[in-house]
């Protein structure tokens, strides 16, 4: 059951925070920047108003999330720390000598109240709505780009895992009592999970008798990481994979397996957009919706910066249609032809012809595809194949019993020209220099916030994860600005 009316904590307490707690506190600058009650809200469907026993308030359990993101560390400890931390404790409106929560109601929390939400359009549209009131969007371009992050399941297994978190704990263990080592189980050495399950939790056991060690803050950090991966283990034992994560590619010899999200960011570095997808899915496609997302948030976009994935030709014609610029290069297959370097066919333009190394004259020519629909219309030239099976220069030019030889030139649409003649505009080059921002943007999110590696399972909890993240980037780089 949750009430209707918020709670006023009155402490003889609460002057503590004003000595404790500094102006220029993180935390304290978010409490100012922000009302958190759209939360309340938003969820107040999302419990029972006349049966139960009385909530958490869902402002208070949606900032232990953000707290978590923020400092990256686990249920367990977050909830630990707001019992000691008076800056947490100042931002979670609580009063100084109240009692946390169990770190138990966190899971319930996200799967049962943040279930079947989209919490991520919801976050990034309040603080695009913040920056906005306060003037720190000045630009009218967005800025995309995919970052990938990797299933919790890959590329590590389950005894990959326990053996890095059971070998932190060892290290951190040994910084405090080289002598220690003694008191541990003799570690597993083999490549057997059941083994290692098993080392695993005689460790745990170990160290949950001896609390002088195990209370010590920078061993019962990573005490608290091998505990949950224990469960995880236990729970995901015949699980060998993420069942919505797929396989994508970096590069034509880098692949990852997990999750894309696909991001729109002002030239102010304040995202305005995001899209989650399994890993296998392509850049471009993605365009039409960020840049929808984007509007709908409140932005103004007259320029759309970014890679090459972006200058298909759907999303030219998108860009036409809304009187919108590109900054982005075509395709070097569109701009450039594929072409060899050592392919010396040349056109004769009096006779409208291509001729080929020989000196052979093509003899007909056919135009393939339909001009304005789907892929380029082609150019193919045709010659004649009674002189290529005798041609002295046959080798890698023609196909030994082939019945035709052909050499085809796409004809590039006009959306192609129109682009090609911009890239060459002073207004081009000044913008393209922008997109390094979003590169640092993605750099942040995964090494500071974790979001280099999903924590759950699926492409619901990659949102979720995705939402608090982004919304933890931005109110950071607005707190910067203001």
């Amino acid at each position: 059951m949750l009430s209707t009316q918020q709670k006023i904590h009155f402490s003889s307490y609460s002057g503590l925070y004003d000595i404790i707690v500094p102006k220029d506190n993180l935390l304290r600058k978010i409490n100012d920047l922000i009302d958190f009650s759209f939360i309340y809200d938003e969820l107040l469907e999302k419990y029972c108003h006349t049966n139960g026993r009385t909530a958490e308030s869902p402002i208070k359990m949606f900032k232990y999330l953000l707290l978590k993101t923020i400092y990256t560390v686990s249920d367990v400890d977050v909830v630990e720390r707001s019992r000691y931390d008076m800056s947490f404790k100042y931002f979670l409106e609580m009063a100084p000598e109240e009692e946390v929560i169990n770190s138990s109601s966190l899971t319930k929390f996200r799967k049962l109240r943040l279930k079947d939400m989209d919490l991520l359009n919801l976050l990034i549209n309040k603080t695009v709505s913040i920056a906005l009131e306060k003037g720190i969007i000045k630009s009218k371009s967005i800025i995309v780009d995919a970052t990938h992050t990797h299933s919790r399941s890959n590329p590590y297994t389950a005894l990959e895992v326990l053996k890095e978190r059971s070998k932190l704990l060892r290290k951190a263990i040994y910084q405090i009592d080289e002598e220690y080592k003694v008191n541990l189980p003799h570690k597993n050495e083999s490549n057997d999970l059941d083994q290692e399950l098993t080392y695993c939790k005689e460790l745990q056991r170990v160290l949950d008798q001896d609390q002088s060690i195990s209370e010590i803050p920078a061993v019962k950090e990573k005490l608290n990481l091998l505990k949950e991966t224990i469960e995880d283990t236990k729970e995901y034992y015949l699980l060998s994979k993420d069942d919505e994560a797929r396989l994508g590619h970096k590069s034509v010899d880098s692949s990852f397996f997990g999750y894309k999200t696909h991001l729109a960011m002002t030239e102010e570095r304040i995202i305005t957009a995001a899209v989650v997808t399994t890993g296998e899915k392509g850049d471009g496609p993605e365009l039409p919706r960020l840049l929808e997302i984007s509007q709908q948030n409140g932005m103004e976009v007259d320029t759309i910066i970014g890679d090459a994935a972006y200058s298909g030709k759907d999303n030219l014609q998108l860009a036409k249609e809304q009187n919108i610029d590109i900054i982005a290069k075509l395709n070097p297959g569109v701009s450039q032809g594929h072409r060899k370097e050592g392919d010396h066919f040349h056109y004769n333009k009096d006779a409208g012809m291509f001729i080929c190394p020989a000196g052979h004259l093509a003899i007909r020519k056919a135009r393939q595809g339909k001009k304005n629909i789907g892929k380029n219309q082609a150019d193919t030239y045709y010659f004649d194949v009674d002189k290529c099976k005798v041609c002295p220069l046959r080798e890698g030019c023609y196909k030994e019993g082939s019945r035709t030889k052909s050499y085809s030139i796409t004809i590039k649409s006009e959306l192609h020209k129109e682009q090609m003649a911009f890239q060459e505009t002073d207004y081009y080059r000044k913008k393209s220099k922008e997109r390094y921002k979003i590169e640092a943007k993605n750099s942040e999110l995964k090494n500071v916030h974790g979001y280099g590696r999903a924590d759950s399972y699926g492409v619901q909890n990659m949102k979720m994860q995705g939402a608090m993240a982004i919304f933890t980037v931005n109110l950071k780089r607005i707190l910067k600005l203001i």
